[in-house]
């Protein structure tokens, strides 16, 4: 630990440490683990408060509660990041219950540089600044950036106590399996929504090619702990081998992506070559103690000759970073022995590396995938609060409900004019009258005697007989009356789209508009005086005697 720090800048603290923990394959086993991003104060309580007020003017305990509940978002922000947090769960939660609580605000509060604004500045992680500036720093008035750089912070913790766990016992294994694989997700979350929430490039540290390889690196480290913990727990020699190639692969996949990238610290590349190298070097060791197993003693000399190559490689270049020689002591003694048996009873040929079979591989590892709320003790302090878009969708409900309303009236009241016209054109209700008695109503009476002083049946057909000609005439009225309206409105529209402004007169159409809405109660009235042949019949009917006139009501009443 002294030989990294002083190869190190003495006065920083490295934005990637590297922690080592007592196991059994490993001498050292060295974790690498991330330093948290630091942030500026912020007041979110102020202007979530005035929105709160603005948004709520009646007051009442609504009011006061919200308010409440912004002055603690407050509290909680200062408390997960306006302090140096320790390396224990308790930390972490309340990180988490911070993301779970800018998660649940989003769509609640219209977070912009026109409504609520609020700026988050936050520093890069891994920028170590310079004698005479400080360490680069990005400030923007977008949430999506503070969750993104919130968490960055909830993997980098996860990824420190994760390292800090005692790896001697299943407890600790399984505690630090579960960081890194939370850790690896979160990065990946990242990676795969940093751009879209930013909307420009962020920080290096947050750039997705970093937590894309952030995300790699702890995936690797979780696969390693299940191969120590296989190890630990003495299982086949097959399955370790398998775990420790899919480990070799994923260190070796994180390295080939920041190898060449000038975006993480320098003192991680050795560290992920050290771990290629040990973890192929493992898979070969036990693939070895299969190939033994199985009486192929010169595939379990060629094995064995390329861990030790493995190991002298990490030896000779990667000493600072892990120490190999109990397992580089290890390989070495099984070789011999291998070789010695091989050369004095077996006498089986040692194959070339290139025709070995590959060793299999095992995954138990995958990236724990971000689904809000992370934290086991989250509670929405807005959580009868409405989101604004819901706000916005029920406004706009209402409105066209409204406008639906007034519509389905208008119509009504259109339809009711109508009919009260061709009730008033056929004399309804006043022509209806009782007739469920036994003598003639007495204006059934009068009717008929009026109908036999004008000239009887006689003096119907000579009306009836004149109808067609009126009813032409009607009809010639009408419609010349409704071509002058549209030749009128057409007339008016051309000198309005002619003139426009200064056109100041009344629109045709607003104008005549009750004559044209009085054109069917009209056409109605024209269609009502071709049924001659019904009146015709009632006038016949009328011409009777009063005794007759009784028979017929008689018939009518059956």
């Amino acid at each position: 630990g002294g030989e990294l720090s002083a190869r190190l800048d003495s006065c920083r603290r490295p934005a990637v440490c590297l922690a080592r923990t007592a196991a059994e394959v490993l001498d050292m086993a060295t974790f690498i683990s991330v330093q948290l991003k630091k942030t500026s104060e912020v007041d979110l309580a102020k202007p979530l408060v005035k929105f709160i007020q603005q948004t709520y003017p009646s007051g009442g305990e609504e009011q006061a509660q919200y308010c409440r509940a912004a002055e603690e978002l407050n509290k909680l922000r200062r408390a997960a990041l306006g302090r140096p947090l320790d390396k224990h769960e308790g930390a972490l939660e309340t990180l988490l219950r911070y993301y779970d609580q800018i998660c649940s605000i989003e769509p609640k509060f219209p977070f912009s540089e026109n409504q609520i604004c609020l700026t988050f500045t936050w520093k890069d992680a891994f920028d170590k600044g310079s004698l005479f500036g400080g360490s680069v720093k990005l400030a923007l008035a977008s949430l999506g950036y503070e969750k993104s750089c919130v968490l960055f912070n909830c993997a980098a913790l996860a990824s420190q106590i994760a390292a800090e766990q005692n790896l001697d016992n299943d407890e600790g294994l399984k505690i630090t399996a579960k960081h890194y694989q939370f850790a690896s997700g979160a990065f990946l979350h990242i990676k795969e929504t940093v751009l879209s929430a930013l909307n420009r490039e962020p920080t290096v540290d947050i750039s997705p090619d970093t937590v894309g390889t952030l995300s790699l690196i702890m995936l690797a480290q979780a696969q390693e702990v299940f191969f120590l913990k296989a190890t630990r727990d003495k299982m086949k020699d097959a399955i370790i081998a398998k775990l420790a190639n899919q480990a070799a692969d994923y260190f070796g996949d994180a390295f080939k992506q920041c190898q060449y990238k000038d975006t993480l610290p320098k003192e991680v590349f050795p560290v992920l070559a050290a771990k290629h190298c040990i973890m192929q070097a493992n898979a070969e060791y036990h693939q070895s103690i299969l190939a033994k197993q199985q009486k192929k003693f010169g595939e379990e000399i060629a094995r064995l000759q390329h861990a030790a190559e493995l190991i002298k490689t990490v030896a000779s270049r990667y000493d600072e970073y892990v120490n190999v020689k109990d397992f580089s002591d290890k390989i070495s003694r099984a070789l011999t022995a291998a070789k010695k048996d091989n050369d004095f009873i077996y006498h089986d040929r040692v194959p070339d590396l290139k025709d070995l079979d590959p060793i299999g591989k095992a995954t138990l590892v995958k990236s724990t995938p971000v689904s809000v709320p992370i934290s086991q003790k989250f509670t929405d302090l807005f959580e009868n609060m409405v989101p604004v878009s819901v706000q916005q969708s029920l406004a706009a409900y209402n409105q066209r409900k409204a406008d639906l309303v007034n519509r389905s009236i208008a119509q009504m009241r259109e339809a009711t004019t109508l009919a009260n016209g061709v009730l008033a054109s056929l004399n309804l209700p006043a022509a209806i009258e009782d007739i469920s008695g036994d003598t003639v109503p007495q204006s059934i009476l009068t009717k008929s005697t009026s109908v036999i002083e004008q000239g009887g049946i006689q003096t119907v057909d000579q009306l009836i007989k004149e109808l067609p000609e009126l009813l032409q005439r009607n009809r010639e009225i009408l419609d010349e009356s409704l071509r002058l309206l549209d030749e009128e409105e057409a007339t008016d529209n051309d000198l309005r789209a002619k003139f426009k402004e200064r056109w100041q007169r009344t629109p045709s159409n607003e104008l005549y508009k009750p004559l044209r809405a009085g054109k069917n109660v009209y056409k109605w009235g024209v269609y009502a005086e071709g049924r001659g042949e019904r009146e015709r019949i009632s006038s016949t009917l009328l011409t009777n005697t009063e005794p007759d006139l009784g028979l017929e009501l008689m018939t009518l009443r059956s």
